[in-house]
């Protein structure tokens, strides 16, 4: 079998890198070698989060993997058969307070989706909506009723908040196998505005605080035009070890749906998360296309495994997403191509390889 080689300093170099081949890695059958870990970023190589996914989708289909450790910036992965059932996975098991739930869920995902029987995930001890990662709410609102739309199903529900930087939240998941290709997506227009829904979530804070953040991201969409009819509000006190907010607005139009979100911080009013969330909404609704920013690129494997032509605009081509189709392409023979410029409006079309459980490249067990 011929190795996958993976150079880390690709693109924008950062994470999903690694995510997305390790996804790939246990969904072909291919084993990979990725150096120059993370090179784009100020703490280079393998942090305890990173490493944790790899541990995550190691235990899925036991995987050999040399170079696993905190720091290193070379990793082997050779995958075994996929596995299914149930499945915990400890965040900070590498010793991280307020790693990403959500990322090590994106990365687990697309593997079991394609494993023979369905699988619950349990999550500990991480982070549940933290920076520089989708929160929760995002994953269960507006990614997964999307690739819903293409055949996958799959929920995600947080148990308890884990808020930077103490972390110790928990989530529960279930993921159903595919007994078919993934379904191609064609999402071009947006179609009608059927609603805004408006959540404030908090944790170990006055009621007060959740209850301004909602009223602000209400008042200013109510300013903007958007009929109060339009309006949805919840409000939600969240257990949790330590205090934290987060404002989360979704858009839902005819066609899908796209998600804008803030956090709070030491020093931010309520006012100042509600602000920063519907600023990111008024900018995507100006640009007239669908897929906001960040579903853009957590769409790209999907396109690739789907059966089939898809094409999804994007208001914003991140330099994340054409780094994650360079990672895809190494993996799967598929015509994937962008038009337009990085930083604006875009389109992405993909041929899909119509993957399923026995396309996988057969290995056997890994050689040990």
């Amino acid at each position: 079998m011929d190795w996958v080689t993976i150079d880390g300093r690709l693109g924008e170099g950062g994470g999903q890198i690694l995510r997305t081949a390790l996804s790939l890695s246990c969904l072909t059958g291919r084993p990979f070698r990725i150096s120059h870990i993370r090179a784009g970023r100020k703490n280079p190589g393998l942090r305890p989060q990173h490493l944790t996914a790899v541990r995550a989708v190691q235990k899925i289909c036991s995987a050999i993997v040399s170079g696993d450790r905190v720091n290193s910036t070379e990793l082997e992965f050779q995958p075994g058969p996929i596995g299914s059932g149930e499945f915990l996975f400890d965040i900070s098991e590498e010793r991280l307070s307020a790693g990403s739930i959500s990322l090590i869920f994106q990365t687990v995902l697309p593997v079991l989706l394609f494993a023979d029987t369905a699988s619950r995930v349990g999550f500990i001890r991480g982070g549940t909506c933290v920076a520089f990662s989708p929160p929760i709410p995002y994953l269960s609102e507006v990614f997964l009723p999307t690739v819903g739309l293409m055949g996958a199903t799959a929920r995600l529900e947080i148990t308890r908040a884990g808020w930077y930087p103490r972390g110790g939240g928990a989530a529960f998941g279930v993921i159903y196998p595919m007994s078919q290709p993934l379904r191609p997506l064609t999402w071009t227009k947006r179609g009608e505005l059927k609603s805004l829904r408006i959540q404030s979530l908090y944790s170990a804070l006055p009621t007060s605080v959740g209850t301004r953040q909602a009223d602000r991201a209400r008042q200013r969409l109510a300013q903007a035009g958007f009929s109060p009819s339009l309006l949805r509000v919840e409000i939600r006190q969240l257990p949790a070890d330590s205090p934290g907010t987060c404002l989360f607005l979704i858009a839902e139009f005819e066609t899908g749906r796209a998600g804008f979100s803030a956090l709070g911080a030491l020093g931010k009013s309520a006012e100042q998360v509600a602000d920063e969330a519907v600023d990111a909404f008024f900018e995507y609704w100006h640009q007239g296309a669908p897929v906001d920013r960040h579903l853009s690129d957590q769409l790209l494997l999907f396109l690739a495994l789907a059966e089939g032509p898809s094409t999804i605009r994007t208001t914003h081509l991140t330099l994340h997403a054409l780094t994650n189709i360079s990672v895809i392409k190494s993996f799967l023979d598929v015509p994937m191509s962008v038009s337009g410029e990085q930083g604006q409006l875009a389109e992405i079309a993909a041929t899909g390889a119509g993957f399923l459980r026995q396309n996988r490249v057969s290995t056997g067990d890994p050689v040990r």
